[in-house]
């Protein structure tokens, strides 16, 4: 079985985080990956329409994993930390669009 490392704090994590997520092009697909959550929310929630919930996880997870699976070649952090990579994956977001986390 293998050993998943223990954090006590987000701020613990997130450096954790950050070297997971190395490869550019794993990032920019979290970045689209995570547009389409916010878009997607935004105009479900607009329009009363729940069903569109459906498709929040899909388009997050799908532009995430492709990123890992094929270009940062590791499993995603979601597996080991599944609160602490979703919000790691929202302060990246945020990180991105200051400039604190290169495209």
């Amino acid at each position: 079985m293998e050993n998943v490392r223990q954090f006590n704090s987000f701020a613990e994590f997130y450096p954790y985080y950050l070297a997971e997520h190395a490869n550019s092009t794993c990032r920019r697909l979290h970045f689209v990956g995570t547009t389409l959550v916010i878009g997607i929310l935004a105009y479900a929630v607009g329009r009363g329409s729940l069903g569109l919930l459906l498709a929040v996880p899909i388009a997050g997870y799908s532009f995430a994993w492709i990123g890992h699976f094929f270009f940062e070649k590791n499993r995603p952090a979601t597996f080991k930390h599944p609160f602490y990579s979703l919000l790691g994956d929202f302060v990246m977001y945020r990180d991105m669009i200051l400039g604190k986390v290169p495209f």
